[in-house]
């Protein structure tokens, strides 16, 4: 029954803390942008993928361009994105016409590896969700107000990751409620529409590129991997 698989690449930013003028997704790490790098690692997990790339308006004919220019002109949506993230998946998802399994990534995590799309998507089948998550390597204080804070069992504590992968039903379903600022990503809507998520192992080496120092830490990740 959910035999497509669809991913929703969300490249929605606009790259203010990488200090860019252009889009951090457009950014070049070992000699090939961001994004085309992250649209590896999914047409390299399963070569019948759809995806569907969400971009700033302004910048869709720039990432039409680019795809082509790198030989990616099948199975590809492009779609712009809205005032936040729910809005720019909301759009994303309103090119879903048939039961599918739906992985939501960020452009930006292109460090993922095939193995974790496919252990998503797997999990997804079986439970309905997937969301990668990795443990916390740090001591974590939950602030309580201005003056207090107080330490957090980091054995008790995941950080999360995407791509979160679900059934398009469930995911459709949740997407139907308005936005509060509580839903930062897609785990977080399809809970507050009274459906449990399920947690997958994700990857340490799944980082999101934010700041320049992330792009450095991919050069080296990227560079061994090309060794």
């Amino acid at each position: 029954m959910y035999s497509k698989k669809i991913a929703i690449i969300v490249a929605g930013g606009t790259g203010q803390r990488m200090g860019s003028v252009v889009p951090k997704q457009f950014l070049e790490v070992e000699g090939k942008p961001i994004l085309l790098h992250t649209i590896d690692q999914f047409v390299a997990a399963f070569s019948d993928i759809q995806l569907v790339v969400v971009l700033p308006e302004s910048y869709l004919k720039e990432g039409q361009d680019l795809l082509a220019k790198f030989g990616f002109t099948k199975n590809i949506q492009f779609v712009a994105g809205g005032e936040s993230r729910f809005d720019s998946v909301k759009n994303g998802l309103s090119t879903i016409k048939d039961p599918s399994i739906v992985f939501v990534h960020d452009a930006v995590r292109c460090l993922l590896t095939p193995a974790l799309i496919q252990r998503c998507y797997q999990q997804a089948l079986e439970n309905g969700s997937a969301i990668p998550a990795v443990s916390s390597t740090d001591t974590v204080r939950l602030i309580t107000d201005a003056d207090h804070h107080h330490l957090l069992n980091r054995d008790n504590v995941m950080l999360i990751q995407t791509p979160q992968t679900f059934r398009s039903d469930i995911l459709l379903k949740a997407f139907e409620q308005k936005y509060t600022p509580n839903f930062t990503d897609e785990a977080n809507v399809v809970e507050a529409s009274g459906v449990p998520v399920f947690l997958v192992d994700g990857e340490f080496e799944n980082i999101k590129i934010t700041r320049p120092l992330d792009l450095a830490i991919a050069e080296h990740i990227l560079s061994r991997r090309f060794a």
